[in-house]
């Protein structure tokens, strides 16, 4: 899958399991409703910095935005669980 569309699938997919509309997600941005419009479209090719902007603005960890299918969330929660760990 084009990577571009696979950011756009999972933005698309995170924002709408938050419940926010793309204009919400675009205010906690700072950016106009259209560019968050234009990524859901995969018509914008975000930068890095752009990527943990919108993970910050939707609640997930960038690489939620970046991975096929459920490998993302369960890379996180592997994640957690290590951070749990180490505190214990």
């Amino acid at each position: 899958m084009d990577m571009r569309q696979l950011v756009a699938k999972n933005v698309k997919r995170c924002r709408t399991a938050a419940g926010l509309t793309q204009h919400e997600v675009a205010e906690r941005m700072g950016v106009d409703r259209a560019y968050v419009s234009g990524l859901e479209m995969g018509k914008r090719n975000p930068t890095v910095i752009t990527l943990w902007q919108i993970s910050q603005a939707l609640n997930v960890r960038p690489v939620d935005l970046l991975s096929e299918d459920d490998q993302g969330r369960h890379q996180s929660r592997i994640g957690q669980k290590l951070d749990n760990s180490e505190t214990k």
